[in-house]
């Protein structure tokens, strides 16, 4: 592996590819570690997959199990710690994931502080036999985005909004590279288990509401509802090998009807905006040291299915571990 001793001892010099959610956590937790810190970000704040995230905490399409736990238990500290600011946009909110059978996997819960099992049929919606309630992390990152940035610009973490098209030019700017750019990593490490995995939301004015709600079982599609400050994003689509950016009516037809039938409150809310994103979908997340031909340390960290946020802070802390190593 090449040296990567520098005049100021183990600080290193480096280049992380993505400016998203995972990008700018790992690029403010190796700063805050000493490294001298460059991101290399494609896309500006708003236009990031990042951006268009519902972003409650929730484990959803990650794995494997007890990685995705203690990363997730991680970073539901971190979020439980900066919802004291207002400013983050970090809120601890209350709300329900909905059962559909008799025995539902809970494996996700054993991250979470207090979970109370809600089973009288005449507080849940039909075909719904339990929830399970309690109180996590809602991220709106319309505010959380331009904060992390905030904090790394504060820090000195240089950020260049500059599109690469090889690692190579990454070392221009660090002697260590991460690779976190969700789906465009496959750009970089030719990798055959990152897939795009499509979701499409909408979102409604506010009208007061507050509780969040997950129906991932519904048998007409994927169902979620995270209210922020001032609107409601309404989900969604699961659709792995989907590039397709496009926005479908039918789809978003079939996403409100499905909402408004579990929150009646949201039938006479009105359309704010719309959004598609592609989740970077993958077997397992991957977080790991691999050099490249030349011997450079490449630290992988993408493949967070639909968990990004929820996993963040846990993968950063990891990479700067990772780093540590070097």
């Amino acid at each position: 592996m090449a040296d990567l001793r520098t005049r100021e001892g183990h600080a290193l010099r480096v280049a992380i590819v993505g400016g998203g959610v995972i990008g700018l956590s790992c690029a403010l937790e190796l700063r805050d570690a000493g490294h001298d810190v460059t991101v290399l970000a494609r896309d500006e704040l708003g236009d990031t997959t990042s951006a268009r995230a519902g972003a409650v905490w929730f484990p959803f399409r990650s794995a494997p199990a007890d990685r995705v736990l203690a990363w997730g238990a991680r970073t539901f500290e971190r979020f439980e710690a900066l919802a004291a600011d207002p400013a983050t946009g970090v809120r601890m909110q209350r709300g329900r994931v909905l059962h559909r059978s008799p025995a539902p996997d809970l494996w996700w819960t054993v991250a979470v502080p207090s979970v109370t099992t809600i089973d009288d049929p005449a507080e849940l919606p039909d075909g719904v036999l339990s929830a399970s309630e309690c109180t996590v992390p809602v991220i709106d990152m319309s505010y959380y985005l331009p904060w992390l940035q905030a904090q790394c610009d504060a820090r000195g973490v240089q950020t260049r909004r500059t599109e690469i098209s090889a690692l190579e030019e990454a070392f221009e700017h660090g002697e260590l590279v991460v690779l976190a750019a969700g789906l465009t990593s496959n750009d970089f490490a030719a990798d055959a288990d990152l897939v795009p995995v499509r979701g499409q939301t909408v979102r409604l004015k506010n009208p007061g509401y507050f509780e969040w709600t997950i129906d991932d079982a519904n048998p007409d599609g994927l169902t979620y509802v995270i209210p922020r400050r001032d609107e409601i994003v309404c989900g969604g689509t699961d659709e792995e090998g989907e590039w397709g950016l496009d926005l479908d009516p039918a789809v978003e037809a079939g996403v409100l009807e499905r909402v408004r039938a579990l929150i009646p409150e949201l039938r006479e809310a009105p359309i704010t905006s719309r959004a598609v994103g592609l989740r970077p979908g993958r077997r397992e997340v991957r977080v790991e040291t691999i050099p490249d031909a030349q011997g450079r340390p490449v630290i992988h960290c993408y493949g967070h299915g639909g968990s990004g946020v929820t996993l963040s802070w846990g993968c950063a802390e990891a990479v700067a571990a990772l780093t540590a190593q070097l």
